[in-house]
């Protein structure tokens, strides 16, 4: 019989044509979309850059801010104690009198030998120095008139005074610290001012990386890290402006002033703002954030490179970039994948044309995956169970160096490996044959051909072929290289941080305890000058009077450096049993003179026969010193003649409640959680730790200290401690 007729198969109708007018309408909205959350994501890591940046510039900031008010407030109390030296009121009284004023001399040289400022000179009201640190020397002040300087004028009229210029007579830039010399409260019979240099300032300044300037209140650059921006001007300068400055001679006989080289930009929301200006030649770009210090008149502008702001804002569209390609890929990948089986579905009437389009998109699908493979960014390395290397993608190859023929083939050990971690390379090596991979992955060091080193993170998992046997190993190999750096930047910036924590933490502590002993100091040195007077008087009384008090206060200070030396050592407190009365008394007697300056006047209500405290009496006058003293600086918005402390102390539920209540605008309610934090302050350029010290050292008696707003105005401190066993 004839073999029957072959039989052929049917062509398959075709199939309906698709809108693709619709898939690429859907490609290019997800295109527009991924660009413009590209963008946004840029702005983003821009934006959180620029903020990382102003945080950086701000905790610089407060250590430039805390060097300034060092400078400025660290010979604030030299006019004043010595205003009150009874040859300073003599020359004074007797002007004409040539002894009386050599006397004065003399003493206003060894005070300022002493405290090492520049110059201290003694002005009567006519503007006339009558006696001066300097009398001795050809740049002598006597017989000079000050009387145009603003820091004479505010010192006359009461006030004290403070004003950075040139000096007339010497030509070198300083800041004048002024105080009315007024005896007991009454009428000014002249002015103490002492000269102080910034020149210290000014040098540590120039090894700043960055820019920092400090501008006074005509937007003028007196100080600055960058010396061609000195003497140059923020603002255009009015005709007054300049006419006072010419009375005034602040900067000498310089009466124009040139803007700064800035093109400044300013945005909505920013930390800062940008300034564009040319240094040594070099157009650059930095983020700048001002601090006003509204109590000495001045702005200080820290600056920090812009560059990596635009660095991280490109790196973050280059990797949208590539997460957008990647995903662009795999949807290509999805596409062709859903295209390839409506085609087998459309072929199955027919063996022959299914078997044919089959062939064809296995050959495309193989095609796709490996350009998937070579284009991934992830490193790709198979070896077989003999360690042998036997597949290994672009991506590897670019992390080595190497090409994949140099590779392929090779058993260990492999000339990727690092020579510095050999034996560690083994032991990973050792681990996987023996069927023990590290299943999180380890971290592997690898040098590249050209011998810089690529740090990577190595996951390994067992190869299994068609018929479900262990052929091998796979490993995708991540370069974490630019990740690792970026984690030794970010600890490195949290050390400098933490170290500058420390710094602000022993400033703030040194300054406390500078101004704790400012005062028994100046003391111990008005007392021994008025000793040597009284010798020289030949009145026996006073000048043992006077060398009573001196010992009385050298032994206070030795006092106070002891127990503050220990509690920081040992954090531990002494125990004796201290009379409240007492302890209110001497830290008040402490600030009898910043009383004075600042018009104000304490009232204290503790009853007679309240049991006494258990504690260190330093430790706690140090505390009552710090409250009284806030509540003196909290008062200065206050009219004088209602800046009044007042004290008062009672016995409730068994603990002693002592009570520091001032007449000052209070605390915000926002703020009441954070007035005990570290670092937090309402204080212009202070570092917040005066009251985080009060705190641990009342804790510390097991005691406890809180605050409230009273009513009418003011805020109410209030320490509770344990009372004495009877």
């Amino acid at each position: 019989m004839p073999p029957p007729p072959p039989i052929t198969p049917e062509t398959p109708p075709p199939s309906p044509p698709r809108p693709r007018h619709r898939a690429l309408a859907g490609w290019i909205a997800a295109g527009v979309l991924a660009l413009l959350l590209i963008g946004m994501a840029g702005q983003w890591a821009a934006r959180r850059e620029a903020n990382f940046q102003a945080d950086s510039i701000r905790r610089a900031m407060e250590v430039h801010v805390l060097g300034l008010r060092d400078a400025a407030g660290k010979y604030s109390y030299l006019p004043f104690t010595a205003s009150l030296h009874p040859d300073v009121l003599a020359a004074l009284a007797h002007p004409q009198d040539a002894a009386v004023k050599q006397r004065a001399n003399r003493y206003i040289e060894e005070v300022n030998r002493q405290a090492g400022s520049d110059a201290l000179y003694l002005i009567d009201l006519q503007g006339l120095t009558l006696a001066a640190s300097n009398w001795a020397t050809p740049q002598s002040f006597v017989g000079e008139s000050y009387a145009n300087r603003p820091y004479f004028r505010d010192a006359r009229a009461g006030r004290n005074g403070l004003f950075y210029g040139v000096g007339q007579t010497t030509g070198e830039p300083g800041l004048f610290i002024s105080a009315p010399v007024r005896p007991d409260g009454g009428a000014v019979l002249g002015v103490v001012t002492v000269k102080v240099s910034l020149r210290q300032l000014q040098e540590a300044w120039t090894f700043s990386r960055d820019p920092i300037l400090l501008t006074d209140a005509r937007g003028i650059v007196f100080l600055s890290s960058v010396p061609p921006w000195m003497y140059q001007a923020t603002r255009a300068l009015g005709a007054a402006e300049l006419d006072g400055m010419q009375r005034d001679q602040q900067y000498g006989a310089r009466t124009s002033f040139a803007a700064l080289p800035w093109k400044v930009e300013r945005g909505e929301g920013e930390p800062g703002y940008l300034v564009r200006t040319d240094i040594g030649g070099q157009p650059r770009r930095f983020l700048a954030v001002d601090e006003p210090l509204p109590d000495l008149g001045w702005t200080l502008t820290v600056m920090a490179d812009h560059a990596e702001v635009t660095r991280a804002r490109e790196r973050t569209w280059m990797l949208g970039l590539l997460c957008a390609g990647v995903l662009l890929l795999g949807g290509l990948y999805w596409q062709l994948r859903e295209r390839r089986f409506a085609e087998q579905r459309d072929a199955r009437r027919d063996l022959e044309l299914r078997v044919r389009e089959r062939t064809h998109e296995l050959d495309e699908a193989h095609a796709f995956r490996k350009a998937m493979e070579d284009s991934l960014l992830v490193g790709m390395r198979a070896r077989d169970l003999e360690g042998r290397i036997i597949y290994v993608n672009p991506a590897f190859c670019e992390m080595t160096g190497y090409d994949a023929d140099e590779l392929l083939g090779k058993l260990p050990p492999y000339p990727y490996w690092h020579p510095d971690d050999v034996a560690q390379h083994w032991r990973q090596y050792d681990a996987m044959m023996s069927g023990q991979p590290a299943r999180s992955g380890f971290e592997s060091r690898l040098r590249h051909r050209d011998g810089h080193d690529v740090i990577t993170m190595v996951y390994t998992a067992a190869l299994i072929d068609a018929d479900g046997q262990h052929s091998g190993w796979m490993s995708s190999v991540v370069d974490i290289t630019e990740q690792k750096r970026a984690e030794l930047r970010q600890r490195q910036n949290d050390e400098q941080l933490q170290h500058a924590q420390r710094l602000a933490s022993l400033g703030e502590m040194a300054s406390t305890l500078a101004h704790e002993l400012n005062q028994p100091l100046m003391a111990l040195s008005n007392f021994a000058s008025a000793a040597k007077a009284f010798a020289e008087q030949g009145n026996q009384q006073l000048l043992v009077s006077s060398l009573d008090e001196t010992m009385a206060q050298a032994q206070r200070s030795a006092e106070i450096v002891r127990r503050i030396r220990g509690f920081v050592r040992q954090r531990t407190v002494g125990t004796e049993d201290c009379a409240v009365a007492a302890l209110v008394a001497n830290a008040l007697a402490l600030l009898q003179g910043e009383m004075r300056m600042r018009q104000a006047r304490a009232e204290v209500r503790i009853p007679a026969g309240l049991p006494e405290v258990r504690g260190d009496r330093v430790l706690l006058e140090q505390v009552l010193l710090n409250l009284l003293s806030n509540s003196l600086q909290a008062m200065q918005a206050t009219p004088p003649e209602q800046r009044l402390v007042e004290v008062e102390a009672e016995v409730l539920a068994g603990r002693m409640h002592i009570r520091v209540a001032d007449r000052g605008p209070g605390i915000d309610a926002a703020l009441a959680e954070q007035v005990f934090a570290p670092f937090f302050t309402t204080k212009t350029g202070g570092l917040g730790l005066g009251l985080n010290i009060c705190r641990t050292i009342v804790e510390a008696h097991r005691g406890r200290l809180s605050f409230a707003n009273r009513d009418g105005g003011g805020t109410v401190f209030t320490l509770e401690l344990e009372i004495s066993p009877p």
